[in-house]
């Protein structure tokens, strides 16, 4: 076999019809084009997203969050563009291809609910922005940061940093806690309780310098000290404080819890254990007659 008998196979080869889709040929050539072209597309969406990415959403100083969402919303559209010209490129008409995904989608759409109701809460999210790359959120049980968000899952960093894939309807339907959503700012309140026998002004001027010398407490707002009620053993007081970030939520708590154990114990202000009542119940003891006439 010479060389024009190996060319001339493998273009019979290439243009062998593989299947028909609307009375087109689909033959391994076009696919082959169909393909390059989808390729070609995703190429194109990763080099538009590292240029907006870097260079035009930085000159505007938009934030990671919006950044993020925009550079996602291209990326769809190109590869929507891309599938329409890589289609129309092999000379399928998508005219006739959507009565046929019309009547497949009835049957299909029964199969794929929680698959379409993920898409479409994908793109709730990334064009209503309840939630942005980089916020701190709680879902359910689930605590932790926002790393991605895709057209089908949105993936959380755990404080265990575990990826964690939520579904986006999830994000849609349920209740979510965005404490990065609007204003970055958290107010976080410490409760503690003091005997009786303190000193309460004391008690007051302590748990004021505790967020004073918090360099993580904001100075505006101010820290509130209040008494919040008169328990059982104790004055039962409350720290309100105001922290610039909530990922540091877990770490500041402790830091206050701490620092007020460390004041208390410098100025001799007590923290009551619970006090409980404790009922002891005697038996009064028989006189021996009717000890003996009992048992009989």
């Amino acid at each position: 076999m010479n060389f024009s008998e190996l060319i001339t196979q493998i273009d019979n080869i290439l243009r062998y019809t593989l299947f028909e889709v609307n009375q087109t040929p689909v033959t391994s050539l076009s696919l082959v084009f169909f393909l390059i072209m989808l390729l070609s597309f995703m190429g194109l969406s990763r080099i538009l997203q590292r240029i907006l990415l870097n260079r035009v959403f930085n000159y505007l100083k938009l934030d990671h969050g919006t950044s993020y969402t925009f550079s996602r919303i291209i990326h769809y559209i190109v590869l929507v563009i891309g599938v329409v010209i890589a289609f129309q490129f092999i000379g399928i008409n998508l005219s006739g291809l959507a009565v046929v995904f019309g009547f497949l989608s009835v049957g299909i759409g029964f199969g794929l609910q929680n698959i379409t109701s993920n898409f479409v809460s994908g793109l709730i999210l990334l064009l209503e922005r309840p939630i942005q790359v980089g916020d701190r959120v709680t879902v359910g049980d689930i605590n932790g940061d926002v790393e991605e968000i895709n057209i089908r899952s949105t993936t959380v960093r755990s404080e265990r940093n575990i990826s964690i894939i939520v579904p986006n309807s999830e994000f849609v339907s349920s209740q979510v806690i965005n404490w990065s959503h609007g204003d970055q700012r958290v107010r976080m309140d410490f409760g503690v309780g003091v005997s009786y026998n303190s000193d309460l002004d004391l008690v007051l001027k302590c748990l004021a310098e505790v967020a004073e010398e918090n360099l993580n407490i904001m100075k505006e707002p101010a820290p509130e000290v209040h008494l919040v009620e008169f328990g059982d053993s104790s004055w039962n007081l409350q720290l309100r404080a105001w922290i610039p970030d909530p990922k540091r939520v877990r770490v500041i708590r402790s830091e206050i819890n701490c620092a007020i154990v460390r004041k208390f114990r410098k100025h001799d202000v007590e923290i009551p254990f619970p006090q409980r009542d404790l009922h002891v119940r005697s038996t009064i003891p028989l006189p021996l007659s009717e000890k003996l006439a009992h048992k009989n």
